[in-house]
């Protein structure tokens, strides 16, 4: 399998995580803090380019109550655009809770509110990515995500 690039979008900062060669962990890679919203392209291809990865996962935020508000509509046409930048596929996951679990993970863990708030989006990448690789993980131990 693939190295996979999940994407935590946000209007100020974007969390990237990272999976290993072979698709079974998720590991939180940076935050970006754009200046202008012009930043968020030119930051994702070159961590495409840096990490090798060959999908990209883009967090969708989805409303609780399963709609698509103004950002969710602002991602998937986001998600759009990256397509056309890259030959690299792009996919848009439910990224609901993924903040919350990553925040509370912090929390356990008693870490600052000044430092929680410069990791907590590539945390929220790395809930989202695991996410999908758990759900993409073969179960029956034949696939390519089985556990050694």
């Amino acid at each position: 399998m693939a190295k996979i690039l999940a994407v935590d979008y946000g209007d100020h900062r974007v969390g990237f995580a990272v999976s290993d060669a072979l698709g079974i962990i998720a590991m939180p890679r940076e935050v970006v803090t754009l200046a202008r919203e012009a930043d968020i392209l030119p930051a994702i291809l070159r961590v495409i380019r840096e990490t090798g990865a060959e999908k990209v996962v883009l967090g969708l935020p989805v409303n609780m109550n399963g709609s698509h508000g103004p950002m969710a509509q602002k991602v998937a046409a986001f998600a759009v655009r990256l397509q056309q930048e890259t030959a690299v596929p792009v996919e848009l996951l439910d990224e609901r809770m993924t903040t919350k679990i990553a925040e509370r993970t912090l929390l356990d863990f008693d870490v600052s509110r000044a430092k929680r708030k410069k990791v907590i989006d590539k945390l929220a990448a790395q809930v989202l990515l695991q996410s999908y690789l758990d759900a993409h993980a073969a179960p029956d131990g034949d696939g390519e995500n089985a556990a050694l």
